[in-house]
């Protein structure tokens, strides 16, 4: 909905409207909102602790490279008039000064990010999801995070079943039997364009203290150094 990601008067204005859109929650029940922008919009962590200081974070984060060129493809399918992926990722490539101003660059920034909320929440009340356990093993992953929300672990493997042609797994109810999976839609799982492997080594090199940095924050490894058969 990206309500914290609103300015000024707006944010005030639709507050009400906001919260009438939300499902009404009964005692046993939670209400989850999902905006993908709010990680890394500078006011979001002060005004969500604000209304309720006691929400639950789940942030899900992948490999920062990986992450830049699938935001870029995604553009790409919109505007496919716009730079190369090589020339949009440098300020200058001969010295090799990575753009960080580039939103596709920026948001792979996690630890920069993370410290805005840490502000505000403790670390205790976010919980980060590997995008690459998400893929290869889903139903591990959604036992995390429904331990982490205090639930009943109901969604198990036998709601997933894996997509080949798209490379990211289905969600399927096993009580429906035979009916297909619900998967991604069209604009998931587009075939990434082929980038300079040059330019993903710098990028590797350039994001490398940031991972350090934010793995330390968090306590997780998520082992993206070794992506490539990098060690």
């Amino acid at each position: 909905t990206y309500l914290w990601s609103y300015e000024g008067e707006q944010l005030l204005t639709d507050l009400s409207v906001h919260r009438d859109l939300m499902p009404r929650t009964v005692e046993g029940q939670l209400t989850m909102e999902k905006t993908p922008s709010y990680f890394v919009t500078s006011e979001a962590p002060q005004r969500i602790h604000a209304m309720a200081k006691d929400t639950k974070l789940v942030v899900v984060v992948r490999d920062p490279v990986t992450r830049a060129i699938s935001d870029y493809t995604q553009t790409l399918s919109k505007k496919p008039e716009i730079p190369t992926f090589e020339v949009l990722a440098f300020k200058n490539r001969t010295l090799g000064l990575i753009d960080a101003s580039w939103s596709a660059i920026r948001i792979g920034i996690y630890a920069l990010h993370l410290e805005s909320w840490l502000q505000y929440f403790p670390l205790s009340q976010i919980h980060f999801v590997s995008g690459e356990q998400l893929i290869s093993d889903p139903a591990g992953e959604m036992a995390k995070v429904q331990d982490f929300l205090g639930l009943r672990r109901v969604i198990t493997q036998a709601y997933f079943h894996f997509n080949s042609t798209k490379g990211f797994p289905c969600l399927r109810r096993p009580e429906d039997g035979a009916s297909a999976p619900r998967c991604l839609g069209k604009s998931k799982g587009r075939t990434h364009p082929k980038i300079d492997p040059e330019v993903i080594r710098r990028l590797r090199k350039f994001y490398k203290p940031f991972n350090v940095m934010f793995y330390q924050m968090t306590g997780q490894d998520f082992q993206w150094e070794q992506e490539d058969g990098e060690k």
